[in-house]
């Protein structure tokens, strides 16, 4: 493995153990020499076991009580040993209490966070809405439900169905620890029965959050769009990557999820976001959804995460290291005047390509991921070769088989 000398003494510090956390640590392993460190208070499949990471399991370590405390004296020890720490946070939920207390870590990271006066403009999905309508961007139609005192949601939907209905942070805290039958991530409600049925199972579950209910805007997975940013320490954006997801997963905990992608450039969407984030003197990885709504011709925004996306892996596969990107700016101090925007044809898969050739509908995008994958391949986050542990791998296969079978018993055609 080559390793580039400027970054001998810089010790990632990732911030969870899911593909994510994965993913970010297999890209710094390519230009750093120290072994990533990740934090977590639950180990998933992708990082057990695995030999190019260390993974430390800290009791609670996404509350508040803990985290703040625990992290900063990790940063310090680690310091003291003479190691530059670069924190990432590879959820919504820990990029939220790094900026909350981003004080408390002052001087022992490398890099910088978004003020938390910034974050909280963005944090929820309503929020984030107000800042589209003050900044020009497009959304759905969207309604914000709260229960009321007894804890209840009112019964009657807000906008008419076909509706897509989701908690206002599906990542976070309160919705992660709720338990009630049918969970998901994200609802799909053909008619009002359907929405009484879903608020009410939830009314009581202990889940108090808002609800963010929505238009569902016309087309299947390939209508949607993945923009994975960076932003320098001065505020500016310094590269962009667009994907276009092909294939969504469809099983209850991770439906939305993205399952295939195929990168793509597009620089008017990139300017509109570039121009949001560069306005905002926004600090940071970022990650918009969107889907474009081929009725009115607009990409129509979901949300941001303040973060690098789970699927940012497609932004390695097409040739750009989004972890690179960070180190070159705070610990090389890269001066760059414009964005570097990826151009790259790539695929980024996390099931078979047969299986999600299978699923995909449109038969030009079919044809076109044979074209790709006869001449570049396919990449994939967590089948890593240089990973060779048998545990962790089998933990892989299993996962993959089970989500591909996932398909045979809950795919249904959006378009429908």
């Amino acid at each position: 493995m080559k390793y580039n000398g400027l970054y001998d003494s810089v010790l990632p510090v990732i911030l969870g153990s899911d593909e994510n956390a994965y993913g970010c640590a297999r890209q710094f392993r390519e230009f750093c020499r120290q072994k990533p460190l990740l934090l977590c208070s639950l180990r998933y499949y992708p990082t057990r076991d695995s030999r190019i990471l260390a993974l430390e399991k800290i009791p609670d370590f996404d509350s508040e009580d803990v985290f703040p405390v625990a992290l900063a004296g990790i940063l310090k020890k680690k310091k003291s040993e003479g190691f530059i720490p670069v924190v990432v946070p590879c959820s919504d939920g820990y990029a939220r209490l790094l900026s909350k207390y981003a004080s408390v870590f002052n001087g022992l990271a490398a890099n910088r966070f978004t003020s938390y006066s910034h974050f909280s403009t963005f944090e929820t999905k309503d929020r984030f809405y107000a800042l589209c309508d003050e900044k020009g961007l497009d959304y759905p139609k969207t309604s914000v439900v709260s229960p009321d005192e007894t804890g209840k949601y009112p019964e009657a939907p807000p906008l008419t169905p076909p509706l897509v209905v989701k908690p206002e942070n599906s990542n976070g805290y309160e919705y992660c620890h709720a338990d009630f039958a049918g969970k998901k991530k994200v609802f799909f409600i053909n008619t009002d029965k359907e929405y009484r049925d879903l608020i009410s199972v939830m009314s009581g579950s202990g889940y108090g959050g808002k609800l963010i209910v929505q238009e569902f805007i016309p087309g299947g997975d390939d209508a949607m769009r993945v923009l994975n940013c960076y932003s320098g320490s001065d505020g500016k954006v310094r590269f962009m990557s667009l994907g276009q997801p092909v294939l969504e997963e469809y099983s209850p905990a991770t439906i939305g999820n993205y399952a295939t992608i195929i990168s793509r450039y597009d620089p008017v969407i990139c300017g509109r976001i570039r121009d949001f984030l560069d306005g905002l003197g926004y600090v940071g990885f970022s990650n918009f959804d969107m889907k474009y709504d081929a009725v009115r011709k607009k990409y129509m925004l979901f949300e941001i995460n303040p973060r690098p996306g789970r699927s940012s892996y497609y932004v390695k596969a097409a040739g750009h290291n989004l972890m690179k990107e960070l180190c070159d700016d705070v610990i090389a101090h890269e001066e760059r005047s414009e964005p570097v925007i990826s151009r790259n044809e790539t695929i980024w898969t996390e099931i078979p390509v047969g299986v999600a050739i299978k699923y995909i509908g449109n038969e030009n995008l079919r044809a076109e991921i044979k074209r790709i994958r006869r001449k570049r391949g396919a990449v994939s986050t967590v089948f890593n070769g240089k990973d060779p542990g048998l545990k962790r791998n089998f933990r892989v296969l299993r996962h993959c088989a089970a989500l591909s079978r996932s398909y045979k018993k809950y795919w249904f055609d959006k378009n429908a």
